[in-house]
């Protein structure tokens, strides 16, 4: 099993005043609750450790449950209900579920994941749901959710593929940017780095710009598409060579592909 830094994923502050008449002033302060680390992966069936921490000064009661985790077309996480085929949810333990923590103190979250036999081979994901509240009182709820994220890899054939799509051209607001879909249609995540596009002039081929992805690194799951956006600064108008490079990573080669596109 191996753990990234420490760091919130997932981070919603909900104020939810039980009369309209409720002054700012009787709003209690907001929480302040980490989880260290953020992630989790493992390799089959395992353990971990995750410390969760009280930087408020009120008492909070902390619940804790598996949930579906999913990422949009940018990149951003999002907790899902309905959990698909390779929902790692249904394969977590989570020692305790309850349990309350006083002003600065802290509290360590056994994780634990049992691979089923027939799980289908690569990575399978999941999140560990802390919902943090104070002790019942007032008029006003508050509550702080903040997620860990779990990668589990079931044994079995690792398959690697990645597919560069469509690069296009997205105007926002008098700005232009290049935008490319990304496929994996392997079973691991993969994570892309310092991806980056170098434009052209067509058909000299002088180099005009390079573009680096404006998301430094982006995680793409298994047999899932996203989007990399890459602000253009430049001028240049009308029809352009745009060859986009994806960095190798371990056990993935480097991947290019030359696009035109009309600026």
């Amino acid at each position: 099993m191996t753990s990234r830094p420490a760091g919130v994923l997932l981070a919603v502050l909900a104020l939810l005043p039980a009369s309209a008449g409720t002054s700012a002033a009787a709003l209690p302060r907001p929480l302040a609750v980490t989880a260290a680390p953020a992630r989790l992966a493992f390799r089959g069936s395992g353990d971990a450790t995750v410390r969760i921490r009280n930087s408020g000064m009120k008492r909070i009661t902390v619940d804790v449950a598996p949930a579906g985790f999913a990422l949009d077309l940018q990149g951003r996480p999002r907790i899902v209900r309905r959990r698909g085929a390779r929902s790692a949810a249904a394969w977590l333990t989570l020692r305790p579920a309850h349990f309350a923590l006083g002003p600065h103190a802290t509290a360590r979250l056994v994780v634990s994941t049992r691979v089923p036999r027939r799980a289908t081979p690569g990575d399978h994901d999941a999140l560990v749901l802390l919902t943090a509240h104070p002790p019942a009182s007032g008029r006003v709820s508050v509550r702080l959710r903040l997620g860990v994220v779990v990668v589990v890899r079931a044994p079995g054939a690792v398959v690697r593929r990645l597919e560069l799509g469509r690069l296009g051209v997205a105007r926002r607001g008098g700005k232009r940017a290049l935008e490319l879909v990304v496929a994996n249609a392997g079973n691991v995540t993969e994570r892309l780095r310092h991806v980056r596009v170098v434009v052209s002039r067509l058909p000299t081929r002088r180099r005009v710009t390079t573009v680096a992805a404006a998301v430094g690194v982006r995680e793409l799951r298994p047999h899932t598409r996203g989007f990399l956006e890459f602000r253009l600064h430049t001028r240049a108008r009308g029809l352009v060579s745009a060859q986009v490079i994806v960095p190798a990573e371990s056990g993935r080669p480097a991947l290019r592909r030359t696009f035109q596109v009309r600026l």
